[in-house]
């Protein structure tokens, strides 16, 4: 086959490669360039005289969903394949092919040759590349197509596209890209073929690749000092426009004050909070828990129900150090103890945290399947979040590892055993993920601000918020809270309470004194979220809108064509009516 080749009828489709997974990357390989730079000299090719005008217009946009910023991913035939999640990148100097959709492509008779430089993309990083491979490439349909041999670098990285088309093969194909018109054009027989860009393949490439940058950001913050983890695992949980500052309340110990607070208030705060510096915890050690008589988890096992002994999970070295250390403090803390005998046993699992670190959690759904369902009823967070409404100052608190603070019963300790390499132990205080936990807990806070809900408090599990009508009113709410969780034993968590402020998230709102707004983290959820791909897609973009019903006018109304595809559910079609109603939202 010569370098460029005009084919009179497309040949068969070997098979369809439709991805890989994960990040991209992109380079630049020294002797490629020089290879193709004398061929190119040395052509003497006499069709780029005379070609067709190349231009977009509006018509180009006939099916485009505006407004957009996507990338342009198309569709190709390359060795005789037909390609999905092809990447037209302008700014790349090379074809990139990458290894698991060669693998996937099989192509025996074509041969790789060694590439012994190394690929340097935007952030600098080196990428050493497998080889490199010549591949037919053909690009449009029927008369208007165009194939000619270009080189791909194969690179051994995950992607979500499975090639990188750069300048070398637009260049050698003559072709036009517009991001804009999502379209490519290039001159052939005469006249100018074209290939259409796939938005929905773009966004969800895209997706991908931000979530995987996301992953490695986390992995690469575990490095990061402690101060600065406390910060942002501070920052997961509580969210203030408003500016803020620490203040040191007793030597070493730091509470978190709003800065625009009124000088008289702020005194009195300041004394107020160091008067009560014994609310607060700054470790495991200083949670003496509630008594018992106040408050305790019993499982009531159903009767019948046989015990579970869960067969050990092995981790590496890495994972077995974090269980450890976390088993360590736990014993030091008297959450639990060693336990020999046992009637049920379970694993541990390691959640990672937002903070990039990890949580060391039980599996606990066997012995959850055999305890009843407490019904005890969890307050309704829309009524929680209206009533906060019209007050000039608020504090948020959060009680330090409250399920830990609520003894679990003697009888049911056992049950509650856990198996490590370390040996096996048990809990002796309510822990998490355990049925019903929730319930526990609501009770509890309930019964403790009977005498403040409604009034100047609000309590959700574990998040507390009091509520000041008037800034005189301020240090008095806050000193009968402090009073009253003194009288009961529980400890706040300092790194996740804020005092005075006028703004703040709860329960996934904002709340001010002006009323209810939105929560920007919700907003940043559907704004970057992708055209949706399957039903399933469907079904997280009306829960996303029913989270933000109240703040979208006419939502029922604007969301009808999404719920037209889920009526429609044997066959999925989101078609341009569906796209538009999206980009409405936006």
């Amino acid at each position: 086959m010569s370098r460029q080749a005009e084919k009179k009828g497309p040949s068969p489709s070997r098979g369809v490669i439709k991805m890989i997974s994960r990040g991209s990357t992109d380079g630049d390989s020294n002797r490629t360039w020089k290879a193709r730079s004398r061929k190119e000299f040395l052509e003497v090719d006499g069709s780029g005289r005379n070609e067709p005008v190349i231009s977009f217009g509006p018509e180009d946009l006939r099916g485009v969903s505006l407004p957009h910023n996507d990338a342009l991913v198309i569709q190709a035939r390359v060795g005789n394949y037909d390609v999905l999640r092809v990447f037209v990148d302008n700014g790349s100097s090379i074809n990139v092919i990458f290894k698991e959709a060669l693998v996937q492509m099989d192509l025996h008779e074509y041969q790789l040759e060694a590439v012994e430089i190394a690929l340097f993309g935007f952030a600098g990083h080196a990428v050493y590349p497998e080889g490199e491979i010549t591949l037919p490439l053909t690009l449009g349909t029927g008369d208007l197509r165009k194939t000619v041999m270009t080189i791909f670098t194969v690179v051994d990285a995950p992607s979500s596209y499975n090639i990188i088309l750069g300048r070398l093969a637009m260049n050698e194909l003559r072709a036009v890209a517009s991001t804009y018109h999502q379209k490519i054009k290039f001159p052939v027989c005469g006249g100018v073929g074209e290939v259409k860009g796939d938005q929905p393949s773009s966004r969800k490439c895209y997706g991908e690749t931000v979530r995987v940058d996301q992953k490695k950001a986390r992995r690469e913050w575990k490095g990061k000092e402690s101060q600065e983890e406390v910060a942002r695992e501070r920052e997961v949980h509580f969210v203030a426009e408003e500016e803020q500052e620490v203040v040191e309340i007793e030597s070493g110990k730091h509470v978190w004050v709003a800065r625009d607070i009124y000088a008289s208030t702020r005194v009195n705060l300041l004394n107020c909070l160091k008067a009560n510096v014994s609310v607060f915890a700054w470790s495991q050690q200083e949670l003496a828990g509630v008594s018992p008589q106040v408050a305790e988890h019993k499982l009531n096992i159903l009767s019948g129900s046989r015990p579970v002994k869960q067969k050990k999970r092995h981790f590496g070295p890495e994972k077995d150090k974090v269980i450890g250390e976390q088993v360590g403090e736990l014993l030091l803390a008297g959450h639990i103890r060693e336990v020999q005998f046992h009637t049920w046993l379970s694993n541990v699992v390691l959640i990672p945290k937002a903070t990039g670190k990890w949580r060391m959690c039980v599996d606990l759904r066997d012995l959850n399947k055999a305890c009843p369902k407490d019904c005890y009823p969890l307050p309704r967070i829309d009524q929680l979040v209206d009533s906060t409404s019209g007050c000039e100052l608020l504090s948020f608190l959060n009680a330090y590892q409250g399920y830990h603070q609520i003894p679990l019963a003697l009888e049911d300790q056992d049950k509650a055993s856990f198996i490590t390499s370390g040996g096996t132990f048990c809990y002796v205080v309510m822990l998490f993920g355990l049925k019903n936990a929730g319930a526990t807990y609501q009770r509890l806070m309930n019964h403790v601000f009977q005498k403040q809900i409604g009034r100047n408090i609000e309590v959700y599990v574990d998040d507390i918020m009091i509520k000041s009508r008037k800034v005189s009113c301020f240090i008095d709410d806050l000193a009968e809270t402090f009073t009253t969780l003194k009288q009961y034993g529980i400890k706040l968590n300092p790194a996740k309470c804020a005092f005075g402020v006028k703004i703040g998230k709860f329960l996934g709102f904002m709340v001010t004194d002006r009323g209810i707004e939105v929560n920007p983290e919700k907003i940043k959820a559907i704004l970057n979220m992708p055209s949706p791909q399957s039903v399933q897609d469907v079904h997280k973009l009306t829960g996303r809108i029913a989270a933000l019903s109240r703040f979208i006018s006419r939502s029922a109304h604007r969301s009808y064509p999404f719920f037209q595809v889920l009526i429609k559910a044997q066959k999925f079609g989101w078609d341009d009516k569906c796209e538009q109603a999206c980009q409405g939202l936006l």
